[in-house]
């Protein structure tokens, strides 16, 4: 397609609308609008005009507002409330200091249209491009009340200090990244985006769901919002509820039943291994014997560990540390006095496991010695000492609820 033809023929383009559903009330939320072209009578995307270099941004702009005005008229004539995301890039939103944009979406304010309602998306790598002037635009619009989105983020090397300044109210992840990255590395990616987006108080969207795994992953990850084709695909008309191509309530019900049921395994596990050490207590002669103690541990946790050892409630390792190489136990004295209190959530878990006399289970993660991901299972012998018993990968692996 020509450009001139396009911009020639603003007649031959209509908006089409992608829903945005809600993790909260399983609906529609609101629509992404996105422009198609009619094309030897067919409707084509609009995205190679946009992402074209040579296009000038001049064009560019002209037909993305020619696109909003149509959407925000029929969001008006047909009463439909929710969100409206449109897009737009760092070039477009500075052209004329960002004022063709405003005018526009004022001219729809008089006519009833809530400019909270709009959400401008602006992808992650653009704030490469002259960020101070693009952020102070954005920030600009949001005393208007227009909401600001971060497109594309986590999909390069991610912008934390700008996000954060910028502190928008949605942060989309793509969520195909799934699909071409190690599973692993991704998980951890959106790990660190939702400890950020809980910083500034943004919501997280994933975009691009595809299939079942991917909203179950963004589900389990603290989305808020949904969108893709595995939900509905981008639509002439404002299409409601009943007709997204999947039951979100009925996704998430299964969800909920799975999450519930390798909960309650999980928390299974951790009984039966805080039983174990329990019955081994009368054998605890404290902590200059905590050696001899170990011992008797190990016998009783061979096939789920590779390491133990016993802290003080201060975080010095009382013990040698005891390490399984090639099935046999080993004493590795040296690792006594060491103090392990600067490790983060050291001291929060041997207050909690004081407070409440009970065991507890870490998170996932990287062992620095192995490299491997482990778990460690904690439990107190007293007030003032614990037992820490780290879990091997290939145990982990074996069984379903300790990965999840």
């Amino acid at each position: 397609m020509d450009p001139l033809d396009i911009i020639g023929n603003l007649h031959k383009i209509k908006p089409v609308f992608q829903p945005i559903v809600s993790a909260i009330n399983h609906d529609i939320n609101g629509y992404e609008v996105l422009g198609r072209y009619q094309h030897e009578n067919e409707w084509c995307s609009l995205g190679p005009f946009f992402h074209d270099p040579e296009v000038p941004e001049e064009f560019k702009a002209e037909v993305d507002q020619h696109i909003l005005r149509l959407a925000m008229t029929e969001m008006l004539e047909k009463n439909k409330k929710g969100l409206l995301f449109i897009n737009r890039n760092a070039g477009q939103l500075m052209m004329n200091e960002g004022e063709d944009l405003l005018e526009t979406l004022l001219v729809y304010e008089q006519k009833g249209f809530s400019l909270d309602r709009v959400v401008i998306e602006v992808t992650e790598h653009e704030f490469d491009e002259d960020f101070e002037s693009l952020s102070h635009l954005l920030l600009y619009y949001k005393t208007y009340g227009i909401q600001i989105a971060v497109d594309h983020v986590g999909a390069k090397s991610s912008n934390i200090d700008r996000i954060r300044q910028l502190e928008p109210h949605i942060l989309k992840i793509d969520a195909s990244i799934i699909r071409k990255q190690n599973s692993d590395i991704f998980q951890d990616i959106v790990y660190s985006l939702s400890m950020l987006a809980n910083r500034i108080g943004a919501a997280i969207l994933f975009e691009n769901i595809e299939d079942d795994f991917e909203l179950y992953f963004a589900w389990k990850h603290g989305s808020r919002y949904y969108q893709g084709f595995y939900l509905a695909y981008p639509a002439f008309d404002l299409v409601d509820k009943a007709s997204l191509t999947n039951d979100l309530g009925e996704k998430v019900a299964g969800y909920v039943q799975r999450e519930k049921n390798l909960l309650e395994q999980r928390y299974g596990f951790v009984k039966k291994w805080e039983n174990k050490v329990k019955g081994l207590l009368p054998k605890w002669e404290g902590p200059k014997k905590s050696d001899a103690f170990i011992e008797w541990v190990t016998e009783q946790f061979h096939d789920e560990s590779f390491r133990m050892f016993v802290c003080h409630i201060d975080g010095q390792q009382v013990s040698a540390n005891f390490r399984k190489r090639e099935d046999k136990w080993e004493l590795e004295p040296h690792k006594r006095g060491s103090n392990w209190a600067f490790r983060p959530y050291f001291l929060e878990s041997v207050v909690q496991m004081k407070v409440l006399n009970t065991g507890l289970l870490s998170e996932l993660y990287s062992d620095i010695e192995t490299k491997e991901m482990v778990r460690t299972f904690s439990v107190p012998l007293t007030d003032q000492h614990f037992l820490f018993i780290d879990l091997r990968y290939a145990y982990l692996y074996n069984h379903e609820c300790l990965l999840a």
